[in-house]
């Protein structure tokens, strides 16, 4: 009997909960002659490296070296996307000359002890000529301090996008009754992965096994190679074997792995680093940090005819992927509505402060942040209900692929669906009603309530592919290898439900490998939302082969054409058409195999996905002292075939949390002079459970045949969806009072001093 579709309970979660994960810090734990590297890190965010004394730290206990940037013989790290961004904005492995932001690694402390690595990087005494400071992205364009001398500008990326008939010269808001204009500051926040990263590099030989935390084992291996200049299989890369949250930002590559791994082949001993909580916040690439020029436009009847984005991208100090995100910010611009004339520009720019990656929804939360704001500024300047301008400018219900403004093909959807049953769920009138007599009475408790609409693109900007390979024992054992490499998505039941459904067998006969790269030597990894429709669709593509090559061997077995040869996947067993009663079972196929039974396979997606829903927020805000309570959340999404409830509802909640904190709670910045505010988690402040409400979740569905499963990702729509949810909700409240805009986080001081008083 098929699994899909029911809600099995996780397998991996038994370890997780009793304290038997195994990350990168304890494993391999048995080495104690290993050594330990710990970074010493620029504490100005822009300057002149002049010198760095070392004497102190080598006269102490236990310190092996100290490497500075001329000692340590690595090329920088080459940019994700090379001719994208500007050639000379390029990142050194250790910085020699000048040091960009708060952080930045200037020497290295080799050790016996993590104790004396720690001790020796307090000694090490730096000497920096400070340089002028560019923090604000706005001012990053256009002034005379350039962060990299030749490149003549800050600016290392520029984009433009634009619906057809559109250019520079069009006026799109020609015939526009309302227009609005707002400037919104998506701000720049810190992952916060439960498990901060680490590396541990075992010399074998002449292999490095590296084991690391990372979303992308098999891209790391490449990147370590050809930055060590060996050959890639001399490096074996260990994904955790537990990888403790990811969220994007774990997508790439770092000096500190990279280090490691030298320091490692450099004394061929085993090598150790991991961060502290504070060095995460720093040096673990950083998230969205978009300001938003926006104007739309339309009728008074509700149409929106027009709208327009321009971008500037914080990019940090050194150009990362968060360069490019812009890009699938324009590609989204009309998120779920039916505009005619869009047109949107972009700009990345790097400043002094730690470098901006792909952060859960890369680029389309802050798209949906824009336009959702914009449709509520628009309905109020319009004197509409914002639920009706939705509803009035929502593309109509579509089964076939169909193009957005921007010329992105969406591959199906339902928007009016989600919204409506989102609105029937919640009784709007009644939440209204509430609404006006708090505000007739001069209630200090302020209701409001925050709709958002979303549409985003899931498994890569296009199609995408994936790599897998299914194997059956003797003892009719599966084993499936996955190029997916999970950091709490829940691949080692889904991918099991999928194997077991596809060969009959139990879910307890099957084993997932995953994340590595001696086992799993192909693979992209997880990132994007893709794992499901392309990790899950591999598998599947890939056992229904294994049934295939099986189906040979049972043929010779029962001296039959293989064409009469039947599987009956209730029983997991193949026969003789019409002889049902004489089989042959998983185990007995693999023992009269003459060759290992296995398939190997990739799988190429016809298309991208785009999940899609609404979302509604109901808060009370204090206009007394500026308080923020979410009292209620409800959302309507669309993922296409839903394979596990539990897993797709756990995705859905986590995803939530961080959209509603962004809203509320989290902010990284720096004062003027680049110095952080909020380097740990006692100044960050972000949601624990008792924040949050209940989620209430409502279930859409669409199909789409971009991918064997017909599913769509999961893992970022509850990001997308609930910070303009929110973020419309305690403007909602806050409207009758003359508040049209704050920008995130809607924090208690920001709320009471955008109030006006008398």
């Amino acid at each position: 009997m098929s699994l899909l579709g029911r809600a099995v309970t996780r397998v991996e979660d038994h370890r997780f909960l009793t304290g038997r994960g195994r990350y990168v810090s304890n494993t391999p734990s048995s080495d104690s002659s290993a050594y330990w590297l710990s970074f010493v890190r620029s504490p100005v965010a822009h300057g002149r490296l002049l010198g760095i004394d070392v004497s102190a730290a080598l006269d102490m206990d236990g310190v092996i070296e100290v490497l500075t940037g001329r000692d340590v013989d690595l090329p920088p790290i080459p940019p994700v996307f090379g001719g994208l961004t500007h050639p000379l904005m390029v990142r050194p492995i250790v910085a020699s000359d000048r040091v960009r932001f708060v952080g930045e690694i200037i020497a290295v402390v080799v050790a016996t002890s993590e104790t004396a690595a720690v001790d020796g990087v307090a000694a090490v005494v730096e000497d920096i000529d400070p340089l002028d400071v560019v923090i604000d992205p706005i001012d990053a364009v256009s002034t005379h301090i350039h962060l990299f001398e030749g490149a003549g500008t800050n600016v290392t990326y520029s984009g433009s996008l634009a619906s057809t008939g559109v250019d520079d010269s069009t006026d799109v808001f020609e015939g526009c009754e309302v227009v609005v204009e707002q400037v919104i500051v998506n701000q720049r926040l810190a992952p916060c992965p439960m498990e901060p990263r680490a590396a541990v590099v075992v010399p074998e030989g002449e292999r490095l096994h590296c084991y690391l935390t990372t979303q992308t084992p098999q891209l790391a291996r490449d990147t370590l190679a050809a930055q060590l200049k060996v050959d890639v299989d001399k490096i074996h890369v260990i994904a955790g074997p537990d990888v403790g949250g990811g969220f994007g930002p774990k997508d790439g590559w770092y000096p500190e792995d990279i280090l490691t791994a030298w320091v490692a082949l450099r004394h061929n001993r085993t090598t150790r680093w991991h961060e502290t909580r504070s060095e995460s916040m720093l040096g673990l690439y950083h998230g969205r940090a978009q300001v938003q020029t926006l104007r739309i436009g339309g009728g008074r009847d509700g149409r929106i005819e027009a709208y327009e984005m321009d971008i500037v991208q914080d990019a940090g100090a050194y150009p990362s992927l968060g360069a490019w995100l812009p890009d699938l910010t324009m590609m989204m611009a009309p998120g779920t509505y039916d505009i005619a004339r869009v047109r949107a520009r972009s700009r990345s720019v790097v400043t002094n402060s730690t470098p901006v990656n792909a952060y859960r929804g890369a680029g389309r939360p802050e798209a949906t942040a824009a336009i959702e704001r914009m449709i509520d500024l628009f309905a109020g300047r319009a004197g509409l209900d914002p639920i009706d301008v939705r509803r009035r400018n929502l593309i109509a219900p579509f089964a076939s692929p169909r193009p957005n403004a921007m010329g992105t093909v969406y591959d199906s959807g339902d928007y009016p669906a989600a919204l409506d049953t989102l609105v029937r769920h919640c009784d709007i009138e009644s939440v209204r009603a509430e609404q006006d007599r708090r505000r007739t009475s001069g209630d200090h408790l302020q209701l409001g309530i925050g709709i958002s609409t979303y549409v985003e693109v899931t498994g890569g900007p296009s199609a995408g592919s994936e790599h897998a390979r299914v194997s059956v024992s003797d003892g009719g054992h599966v084993t499936v290898y996955t190029g997916t490499s999970p950091h709490g998505q829940g691949h080692e039941t889904s991918w099991a439900m999928l194997a077991a459904s596809e060969l009959g067998v139990e879910m307890a006969d099957v084993s997932v490998i995953h994340g590595d790269t001696d086992l799993v030597p192909e693979g992209v990894g997880t990132y994007g939302s893709r794992s499901l429709q392309l990790g899950g669709s591999a598998v599947v593509k890939v056992s229904r082969e294994l049934i295939d090559e099986a189906k040979k061997v049972a043929a010779r077995h029962f001296e039959a054409d293989e064409s009469d040869i039947a599987f009956d996947v209730e029983r997991g067993v193949f026969h003789v058409a019409g002889t049902p009663s004489m089989t042959m079972a998983w185990g007995d196929i693999a023992a009269a195999s003459e060759t290992p039974l296995t398939v190997h396979g990739k799988y190429q997606a016809s298309s991208a996905t785009f999940p899609s829903g609404a979302h509604l927020a109901i808060v009370e805000v204090d206009i007394e002292t500026g308080d923020v309570r979410l009292r209620r959340f409800v959302s309507a999404d669309d993922a296409g075939r839903i394979i596990n409830p539990m897993i797709a509802y756990g995705q859905r909640h986590g995803g939530i949390a961080q959209g509603i904190a962004q809203a509320l709670y989290e902010e990284f910045s720096y004062d003027d002079f680049g110095n952080p505010r909020g380097g740990n988690l006692a100044e960050y402040a972000f949601p624990s459970a008792a924040e949050m409400p209940m989620f209430e979740l409502l279930d859409v569905a669409s199909s789409t045949e971009a991918n064997l499963l017909g599913v769509k990702g999961i893992g970022e729509s509850g990001t997308i969806g609930s910070t303009p949810a929110v973020h419309n909700a305690v403007l909602d409240a806050l409207a009758h009072l003359g508040v049209e805009h704050i920008d995130m986080p809607l924090s208690p001081f920001k709320v009471w001093s955008a109030i006006p008083r008398d």
